[in-house]
């Protein structure tokens, strides 16, 4: 089992990655506009997500540094398109929230 969830933070840590090498040295207003861009992050978050949900409780439970209700939210508003994507909050996502999730996936507890 312990080679699964391994497995599964690989898999976000590298959606997580890509992310932000797609918007490395972007702006905000050149990520706005760039519809392949927004579309690859968008879904690399989502996939971030839905592997949320293929992790344990007790897993998800002995790793609290890490935010997963947020970030199976995060899957449910892009997936059901709950009042739309709005493009700051996932720029926001991006920026400030990706790069301390990759840190914290490497120091998760298998």
């Amino acid at each position: 089992m312990k080679e699964h969830k391994k497995i599964i933070i690989n898999k976000m840590k590298t959606y997580a990655m890509q992310v932000l090498i797609f918007t490395e040295g972007m702006s905000f207003q050149e990520f706005s506009s760039d519809a392949k861009t927004i579309a690859a992050c968008v879904f690399n978050l989502g996939q971030i997500g839905e592997l949320v949900g293929k992790l344990s409780d007790e897993f998800t439970a002995n790793n609290i540094q890490i935010p997963w209700r947020k970030i199976k939210g995060m899957r449910n508003r892009i997936i059901h398109d709950y009042d739309g994507i709005k493009l700051s909050i996932i720029w926001d996502v991006i920026t400030e929230f990706l790069p301390q999730l990759t840190e914290d996936l490497d120091k998760t507890a298998l």
